[in-house]
């Protein structure tokens, strides 16, 4: 069994700290830790080699190749998948998406 590479685009670490940081603002210290611990530990479960994921049904980041998938129904994940790598692209609210 083995894993691809994991690489995290500025943009997509930048949407999870700022969730983080929301939610550090409201007090929720352990909250918020919580949330960004599970986050990567998501985003690296994607690395497993034998999985494959479908495009994204929104039109334009079907037109890039993207993939998507949810996370924890709140969020989606934006990427691109490769044979050695995956390219962690968006971490968006799932509402901003079409599905």
């Amino acid at each position: 069994m083995g894993f691809r590479k994991i690489t995290i685009r500025e943009s997509a670490a930048e949407s999870i700290a700022a969730i983080s940081w929301f939610l550090e603002g409201e007090g929720l210290l352990a909250t918020a830790e919580k949330f960004t611990d599970d986050a990567y530990d998501f985003i690296t479960k994607l690395a497993d080699e034998r999985k494959r994921y479908r495009t994204c049904r929104d039109p334009e980041r079907d037109l890039m190749g993207y993939k998507c998938i949810p996370y924890k129904k709140k969020y989606t994940i934006v990427f691109i998948e490769l044979e050695t790598e995956i390219i962690i692209c968006e971490f968006v609210l799932s509402r901003k998406i079409y599905w």
